[in-house]
C-alpha cells in the first residue's frame, strides 16, 4: 500500500524542508512540495515534523533472565511509543551476553518486532573482569558493540587488552566509566544532599577519573572507544581533549542529565536514582555545553527497568530509570524549544551519530530510504503518567513532569505501528 504524507515538515540530519513524502513498498519513493501522485492512503502532515526513526544505543531489555522487569517485546514496545525504531541492547542480561548462541537466538527473536534491535557482547567472561571474551565468535553471531555495561573493566591492563582486541575484529568499545572502589557503596551523588540525606554518596572522582584512563587508552591503541553516560563537568572536559588529539572517542548523555540535577533526591524516592547518578547545576550546564559543542554525540536513555518492589526502598533499591517513551520529548523541550539545537542537529543526537558511531546505515528522508518515520507533534505538551508507559516497569524520573513535543505516529517499512491515543 502506498502513503503520501501531505504538507509536512521533514527534517533529518541534512536539514529540513516543507514538502510531501511518497512511500510505498517500504521505502521513500518521492520527496518535494506538492507532489502529484496518487496514494492509497494519504496523511495530512499540516502541523507535523517527520524525523527519521530515533536510535537509542544504551538500551537493558533484561532478556534473557530478568523478564519480571522489561522483555524483548515490550521493550520495543516502549521504544516504538517514543518514535526509536532502533536499539542497542546491553549485555548485563542472566546470564550475560559472552555466548555466541544466546546472542543469536536473541537476535534471532528480535527478527519478529519492529525496532532494529543490536547487541553488544561482553568484553569479559561473564562480565567478571578477569579475562577477554572471544570477540571474533561474538562478531559472527552478530554482536555490533562490545562492553561490560553496568560494571567496569577493573585494570588499565584489561582494557588495554579488550581494545586491541575490539580493533581486531572491528568492532567499537563501548565503556562503562566508573571506579568501584571509589564509589564503595554511594548511591547518589556525593555532595551537599548525599550530606543532608545522611546516605553515602558516589565520588565524581569515579567517573572521571576511568574516563581519563580509557580516553588514554584509547589514544594508545587507536581503538574505537565510545564513553557511556557522561554525567559530569570533568568528563565532558576529558572526552573534548582526547577528541582534540585525534582520538577515535565518541560519548552520549541521557536526558536526565541535562534536565534535572541532584536535588531531586531530596524526596528520598529511588525512582530518581541511576548511575552514574543525578549530578550538580554545574554538571548539568557542562552536559549542555558538550551537546552544543559536538563533544557530545548522542542523547541516549540508559533505559534500566525495575518494578515497583525493587524501587520501593530509597537506600536499597538497584539504579536505574526508563527513559524511552520520553527521550525525544524531554530533548525537545530542553533543546529544541529553548532554541538551543536544530531539529537536524536532535536528529543527528538521536539518529544519525548512533548509526554512525556503530556503522550502521544512515537514514535520510530521501529517495531510496526506508520508510521508517516518525511523526511529531512538536508543539503538543503532555504530562508523563507512568501508568501509561508501554514499559513492564515505570521508575520514570520525569513522572508527572510536562513536555513539549509528542510521537504522533511511527512508520516502520511503511507500515503503521504506532499512533497515540488522544
Amino acid at each position: 500500500m502506498s502513503t503520501l504524507i501531505r504538507n509536512v515538515l521533514a527534517a533529518d540530519s541534512t536539514g529540513e524542508q516543507l514538502c510531501d513524502i511518497l512511500i510505498d513498498g517500504g521505502s521513500i519513493l518521492s520527496v518535494g512540495p506538492g507532489l502529484k501522485v496518487h496514494a492509497d492512503r494519504t496523511v495530512d502532515g499540516s502541523g507535523l515534523a517527520a524525523l527519521p526513526g530515533l536510535f537509542d544505543m544504551h538500551v537493558h531489555f533484561r532478556d534473557p533472565g530478568q523478564t519480571r522487569k522489561e522483555d524483548l517485546h515490550t521493550g520495543c514496545a516502549a521504544a516504538i511509543a517514543g518514535g526509536v525504531t532502533g536499539v542497542l541492547c546491553m549485555p548485563n542480561t542472566t546470564p550475560p551476553m559472552d555466548n555466541p548462541e544466546q546472542i543469536a537466538e536473541l537476535l534471532s527473536r528480535a527478527k519478529a518486532e519492529p525496532v532494529d534491535v543490536h547487541q553488544t557482547g561482553c568484553l569479559t567472561v561473564g562480565l567478571q573482569g578477569e579475562r577477554l571474551a572471544d570477540y571474533a565468535a561474538m562478531k559472527a553471531a552478530g554482536v555490533t558493540a562490545l562492553s561490560d555495561d553496568g560494571r567496569p573493566v577493573p585494570t588499565a591492563a584489561l582494557m588495554e587488552a579488550a581494545l586491541i582486541g575490539a580493533k581486531a575484529v572491528g568492532l567499537p568499545v563501548v565503556s562503562h566509566c566508573e571506579d568501584l572502589k571509589i564509589i564503595d557503596g554511594g548511591i547518589i551523588n556525593k555532595g551537599k544532599v548525599s550530606e543532608a540525606l545522611g546516605v553515602k554518596g558516589m565520588d565524581r572522582r569515579s567517573e572521571d577519573s576511568v574516563t581519563e584512563r580509557d580516553l588514554s587508552l584509547a589514544l594508545k591503541t587507536g581503538a574505537q572507544l565510545h564513553i557511556c553516560h557522561v554525567s559530569t563537568r570533568g568528563a565532558i572536559d576529558a572526552v573534548r581533549r582526547a577528541k582534540a588529539a585525534g582520538g577515535d572517542v565518541t560519548c552520549e548523555t541521557a536526558p536526565h542529565y541535562f534536565l534535572l540535577t541532584e536535588e531531586l533526591l531530596l524526596k528520598r524516592d529511588a525512582d530518581y536514582r541511576m548511575n552514574p547518578p543525578l549530578r550538580t547545576e554545574d554538571d548539568r550546564q557542562a552536559v549542555i555545553e558538550g551537546i552544543l559543542d559536538g563533544t557530545v554525540d548522542c542523547i541516549i536513555t540508559d533505559h534500566a527497568p525495575h518494578t515497583a518492589e525493587e524501587k520501593a526502598d530509597f537506600e536499597k533499591a538497584p539504579n536505574g530509570v526508563v527513559g524511552l517513551e520520553t527521550s525525544l520529548a524531554a530533548t525537545l523541550t530542553a533543546l529544541y524549544h529553548t532554541g538551543k539545537c536544530t531539529l537536524p542537529q536532535i536528529v543527528r543526537l538521536m539518529s544519525a551519530n548512533p548509526r554512525k558511531i556503530l556503522h550502521l546505515p544512515a537514514r535520510t528522508i530521501a529517495p531510496g530510504q526506508p520508510a521508517d518515520l516518525i511523526l511529531v507533534d512538536l508543539n503538543e505538551q503532555w504530562t508523563v503518567d507512568p501508568e501509561k508507559l508501554h514499559s513492564k516497569s515505570h521508575n520514570t524520573v520525569f513522572k508527572g513532569m510536562t513536555f513539549r513535543g509528542r510521537v504522533r505516529t511511527v512508520l516502520v517499512g511503511g507500515r503503521i505501528c504506532f499512533e497515540a491515543e488522544d
